[in-house]
């Protein structure tokens, strides 16, 4: 890259990266043909509602199918699957064989004879013999043993996750479990997500919420912030890092004691626990190190974030900038959801002996939701592009402005506008790049559980290492990529060419630039740690209560998953505005020296500040912080 750059804001730009939005399109097309398959060939009310054995959906009216004389019926006042028979269940290639009704409410007693089962029907209208079978029949057809439950009926009661008949007898009740148990355990990863998403999925939805306001909260007091607030943050983090280690730890020690503890799924929630709690354990003693070491820093920090909420507060809009982000990602999320739902229940009915119908999964399912998952990455880090140069824009108009008291009007809007008109390009190509480097990290995620069963050490330190390497290359990338939107909110250039500018910059000025940037990170890492901590926290207030047929593993992951994306989202506004001051800064240091010809850009303040924190000698403090550049050339306000 030249030293002679002439880096200035440009108001008349050209379009960057064309091809790559033209491709992003592209492959947004196939996501909306996999879409319109997906609604067309799927069910996901047969997911969530249960159907019987003869393709009715419980709960709502159906069609009939071709072959099956007992499909098509009214099933909108018969909510509940019930299983015939439920002491003795099996499980055929991911099936269940025993035939399953939809009727309108579970028996709340033992029924012990036909004459039992009449009068349960005809008390309740809960019919639980083969809908052909009329009641006053249940006693006098012969064939009546085979077409109602064995005998005896245990009491149930309807699972209130998929609206399921579940035997209250404890023996059961265990072999119910653990058909059930053993159908899960035997599906592929696909199916378990779609499992962890429907397992707990209010509970999910509340501490998202929680994990938002707590977000929330943290920005106002960002915003405003002083030397006790940074305290009382570190105070909370601290507090609530051994609060919650010590609810695991409790935790694992009850459920490990309790004799009850004999179902597999409750098994693995004692190794769930151990695993959070020795991870907790390990990330509290690390960041009480940490801060031990950087506490003498603190009121560099606090001047940090003092010149970030000026430059905040110059544009107050950008404290709204997470919150529709955030907004468009929850929307996409959704129906990224919805959408694998009914691709995970797509499949064609087909009769078998006895007019039975069975859903047999089409071909290509499991290529098109590989798609769909890149497209969940892809588009979710786009989402986030668009954020970073946004904020970038308006920092850049901000910053390269003489008078900082009458900046132009709608700097958000415009930057917005500059986004949408020139450079979504320039955002496709970014988030491609953290693609490419995330996509690695889950299929070596997918071939660790493979041979996770083998028990392989070498292959697990090897897994572990690859992880390790793919972490850090994507962390870096993401740096990186963060100065390049700002570059090019500056130069109106590509994302190549302005990523070797930004480099160029950056590697100048690395370690006066990190100096000052890391504490001010570590205090935004410390607030995302307290909004993951306490929302975790009320994760496992809340599964606690729910301790039988559910594993905790996928959905408290999804509550610590979105908890820290939320937090990241809101919190991530002071780090981005903080990166590209300071870049601005760096540049207005290489292109001017502070004469009468090439005045700065940088206020006194921002300007002392760095000096300080890079321990400037008073002779240097009205000098360059940085190298001369004699050649270098004014920059032009937007």
């Amino acid at each position: 890259v030249s030293e002679l750059r002439e880096w200035r804001p440009v108001v008349y730009r050209k379009c960057t990266d064309t091809l790559w939005l033209l491709l992003f399109f592209l492959y947004w097309a196939g996501l909306v043909f996999i879409t319109g398959y997906a609604v067309m060939a799927g069910a996901a009310e047969r997911l969530v509602l249960g159907y019987d054995s003869f393709g009715n959906i419980c709960g709502r009216k159906n069609t009939p199918v071709e072959g099956a004389p007992l499909s098509g019926r009214d099933m909108t006042n018969k909510k509940y699957v019930f299983f015939l028979n439920s002491c003795s269940l099996e499980m055929q290639n991911l099936k269940i064989s025993s035939l399953s009704l939809c009727v309108s409410s579970c028996p709340q007693e033992q029924l012990n004879s036909l004459e039992d089962l009449q009068s349960f029907a005809r008390n309740n209208g809960s019919c639980l013999c083969i809908y052909n079978l009329n009641i006053s029949s249940y006693t006098l057809n012969p064939k009546a043993a085979e077409l109602c439950p064995t005998l005896p009926v245990p009491p149930s009661k309807s699972f209130p996750l998929f609206n399921r008949c579940v035997p209250q007898n404890p023996e059961c009740y265990s072999k119910y479990a653990s058909v059930l148990i053993s159908m899960v355990n035997e599906m592929d990863v696909f199916h378990r997500i779609l499992s962890g998403i429907l397992a707990g999925r209010d509970t999910v939805i509340g501490l998202s919420v929680l994990a938002l306001a707590f977000s929330l909260i943290l920005v106002l007091a960002f915003r405003f912030i002083r030397t006790v607030l940074v305290h009382t943050l570190i105070a909370l983090v601290v507090f609530g890092m051994f609060f919650v280690s010590g609810v695991l730890w409790w935790l694992y020690y009850d459920y490990r004691n309790d004799p009850s503890t004999e179902l597999e799924t409750e098994k693995e929630n004692v190794k769930f626990l151990l695993g959070y709690a020795i991870f907790s354990t390990i990330v509290t003693v690390v960041l009480l190190s940490v801060i031990l070491v950087l506490r003498k820093r603190l009121q560099f920090t606090v001047q940090l974030f003092r010149i970030v909420g000026k430059i905040i507060g110059r544009i107050p809009f950008l404290l709204f900038q997470p919150l529709w982000t955030l907004l468009i990602l929850v929307v996409f999320w959704v129906f990224w959801v919805a959408i694998l739902l009914s691709l995970g229940t797509a499949g064609t009915a087909q009769t078998t002996s006895g007019g039975q119908v069975e859903y047999r999964a089409l071909s290509g399912i499991y290529y098109m939701a590989w798609y769909l998952f890149v497209g969940l990455i892809w588009t979710s880090e786009f989402i986030l592009s668009c954020q970073q140069m946004t904020i970038a824009g308006a920092v850049v108009t901000c910053y390269f402005n003489r008078n900082k008291n009458n900046l132009p009007p709608h700097p958000v809007l415009s930057s917005i506008s500059v986004l949408f008109c020139y450079h979504l390009g320039t955002a496709v190509k970014g988030s491609f790049l953290i693609t490419i480097l995330r996509i690695p990290r889950i299929l070596l995620l997918y071939l660790y559980n493979i041979l996770n069963q083998k028990e392989s050490a070498c292959a697990k330190c090897l897994f572990k290492c690859c992880f390790c390497c793919f972490w850090c290359q994507e962390s870096c990338l993401r740096y990186f990529n963060q100065h390049a939107y700002t570059t090019t909110a500056i130069n109106g250039t590509n994302f190549c060419t302005s990523a070797k500018d930004a480099v160029f910059v950056l590697a100048k000025n690395s370690a006066k630039l990190a100096s000052i940037s890391c504490f001010g990170d570590f205090i935004l890492f410390l607030g995302k740690v307290f909004v993951v901590c306490f929302t975790v926290f009320g994760g496992l207030m809340a599964f606690n209560y729910h301790r039988e047929l559910q594993t905790w593993v996928v959905p408290l992951l999804l509550v610590g998953f979105f908890a820290y994306l939320i937090s990241h989202s809101f919190l991530s506004l002071f780090e981005m505005t903080a990166d590209a001051i300071f870049l601005c800064f760096a540049i207005d240091m290489e292109t001017n020296d502070g004469s009468a010809e090439r005045p700065y850009f940088v206020d006194q303040e921002l300007l002392t500040f760095v000096s300080q924190s890079n321990k400037l000698t008073d002779g240097q403090k009205h000098r360059r912080p940085f190298q001369d550049n004699e050649d270098g050339t004014e920059l032009q306000p937007m």
